[in-house]
């Protein structure tokens, strides 16, 4: 009798498990390869699955009393624990171990039936009372789910445990620990929590709203998923759930947070990035980009753009990778030159993923600024949305300066990105001039003609006057282009004269004119007095002197050039091969009989031409050393 007493022991040899009771087993239970050699009546005193299958088998001989089970949730080491608690041994529930406990449970069929107290009802009580109402205890519950997935689902232990998370997780965290710390006069002078004016040592958590961020890291991407969702259903701020989503991402991609560091080698970095991916983390990412709600900002556009990247190395779905192209062309504005340089992945020998780039500013522009973008749209001084209009712009000029120097990049290339934008778009052509000088720098075997392809895409109008002045003096620039912005040169500073001489000359000036003019005199009165108007006019006429100078400058530039024109003009009416249409059309312009007050009157715009040289003596400007021959 007092063998019968002591709790049974179990050993194991190799994959069998045996019972050192003094009675030898009369069962054998297979689960997962692994044999235990057992008794029926402990198993079928609590066990309803296995009482009812030896209850079937019992017409047949002893050998039949092996039995094989098929779907064993959490395997041999699950069903180890519901043997010990058959045998009476003592089973000690944890949020580690309850989940598996309890699918295991309720697949032997361990239910009142076959016992008080079985351990479905004792686990199904410690999951509900103890599981479900701590934060820790929840999360370890469903990081214990990997081997019970399906059966947990099917238990609804997934579905009350993110519940359970997402309602706690939109609640004051100060709620959910001991003792209550949103009194401050709890709180010791070191910073520890008083109770009842005793030291407890404890510190006081922070109540920030990512208190949760890093604790939900922690589960698989599938209940990740799933909890974002639940979340999302109970109304959780979506500036919550994009926080936790990117610390998510940031955690298990690490390409995401390295691509600053490794910018510059291109073949280091991808097989850096490969040699740390796992087999899903594409899946990951693709899966991240679902759950990402709509949100604009500048640090979540970058955010996008290192997911883009990452998932070009990683070789997303097409689909993926344009759902983050459109997302990130939205809030283009918000972008950051660093981030838009994404490096090429692929076989082509560019050193930037231009197409991508490309494909960002389309997208852009079919979103538009609140609606459609329409012509009226894009007038950047009326608008209300000019501000990002005007900074995509700039940030397209500065990428355009950036892959400039690229060997490897095509003239094709380079001008349908220059031509991405409208024209309407920009108010100055000065960044995107800047591009196509560094261009040019780069790549010196370009011809005149290729050359003036490109110079197409800037619009000589819309330079400024220093831009202009270098312009003019540019070796690489080809003439017929710097013809043209000496031309709009001359008539900028031409209409700058006008517009300011009605302010100089009072008397002569229309009567509209003079009103506006006393106007704008009274006004300057009430703020400074005469001595504001004295200093103003000094220095407008300093601006009137160098602006009529600069005229005259220009002005005996096109004297010269035209001198020039007319001496190849006449050695070419000589030659037989030439004719007055040749003429015309290999000097790319012509002229106009002077009009009558003597000054030059260009009718076109030279035509495509490249550049010829002429040996002839003469004085270049001081201020323009370049030498404009054509032939």
């Amino acid at each position: 009798m007092a063998l019968a007493r002591k709790a049974p022991g179990f050993y194991r040899h190799g994959h069998e498990w045996f019972c050192n009771a003094s009675l030898p087993s009369d069962i054998t239970i297979e689960v997962d390869d692994i044999l235990f050699h057992l008794h029926k009546f402990p198993l079928m005193s609590k066990c309803g699955r296995i009482a009812r299958l030896l209850k079937e088998s019992s017409a047949i001989t002893e050998d039949a009393f092996h039995v094989k089970l098929v779907g064993c949730p959490g395997g041999p080491d699950s069903f180890f624990v519901t043997v010990k608690f058959c045998y009476g041994l003592r089973v000690e529930l944890t949020p580690k171990n309850v989940a598996m406990v309890y699918c295991v449970s309720d697949y032997l069929e361990m239910t009142e039936e076959y016992g008080e107290d079985n351990l479905l009802a004792m686990s199904e009580s410690y999951f509900h009372k103890t599981v479900l109402r701590n934060w820790n205890d929840c999360i370890l519950a469903l990081r214990s789910l990997d081997s019970v997935i399906a059966e947990a689902d099917t238990l609804k232990i997934i579905e009350k445990s993110l519940n359970a998370l997402s309602m706690m997780a939109c609640t004051d965290p100060s709620l959910f620990g001991w003792p209550m710390m949103m009194y401050g006069t709890l709180q010791s002078p070191g910073g520890s929590i008083l109770w009842n004016g005793i030291n407890t040592g404890a510190r006081i958590r922070s109540t920030q709203s990512d208190w949760w961020f890093e604790d939900v890291s922690y589960l698989n991407v599938q209940l990740f998923e799933r909890l974002i969702k639940t979340m999302r259903l109970r109304g959780t701020r979506s500036e919550n759930l994009v926080g936790v989503v990117m610390h998510y991402a940031q955690k298990y991609l690490p390409g995401l947070c390295r691509w600053r560091a490794i910018k510059g080698s291109k073949g280091q970095s991808v097989n850096a990035l490969k040699s740390l991916a796992v087999v899903d983390q594409r899946f990951l990412l693709e899966s991240i980009v679902k759950l990402l709600p709509q949100k604009k900002g500048k640090s979540f556009c970058c955010f996008l753009l290192g997911l883009l990247r990452v998932g070009m190395i990683l070789g997303v779905s097409q689909s993926c990778q344009d759902i983050l192209e459109r997302r990130i062309g939205s809030q283009l504005q918000l972008a950051t030159l660093d981030s838009l340089l994404i490096p090429n992945y692929s076989d082509s020998d560019n050193l930037y993923d231009t197409d991508c780039v490309e494909r960002i500013i389309r997208y852009f522009l079919m979103a538009g600024p609140g609606s459609a973008l329409s012509p009226s749209s894009f007038i950047l001084d009326e608008s209300p949305s000019s501000d990002p209009l005007r900074t995509v712009t700039k940030l397209v000029d500065n990428y355009l300066a950036e892959i400039a120097p690229d060997v490897n990049l095509k003239l094709g290339k380079m001008k349908s990105l220059a031509e991405a934008l409208p024209d309407s778009l920009r108010s100055l052509d000065d960044g995107l001039y800047r591009a196509v000088d560094i261009y040019f720098k780069a790549h010196p075997w370009l011809s005149e003609n290729e050359k003036e392809k490109l110079c197409n895409s800037v619009n000589c109008q819309k330079l400024s006057i220093e831009a202009c002045v270098h312009a003019s003096q540019n070796d690489r620039l080809p003439l017929r282009f710097i013809l043209q912005v000496l031309f709009f040169e001359q008539l900028q500073l031409k209409t700058a004269i006008s517009n300011c001489l009605p302010v100089l000359d009072v008397e002569n000036a229309p009567t509209a004119v003079v009103s506006s003019t006393n106007e704008m005199t009274s006004q300057i009165l009430q703020r400074g007095g005469w001595v504001t108007v004295v200093r103003e006019n000094q220095v407008l006429r300093v601006d009137m002197d160098r602006m009529k100078s600069r005229v005259g400058e220009l002005e005996q530039e096109f004297a010269t050039i035209r001198q020039k024109i007319r001496r190849v003009a006449n050695k070419l009416s000589v030659s037989a091969l030439s004719s007055p249409r040749l003429t015309s059309w290999r000097l790319g312009c012509k002229t106009s009989a002077q009009s009558k007050n003597g000054k030059l009157n260009i009718t076109e715009p030279m035509g495509p031409n490249s550049r010829t040289s002429q040996e002839q003596p003469h004085t270049p400007h001081p201020r323009h050393q370049k030498s404009f021959s054509l032939f």
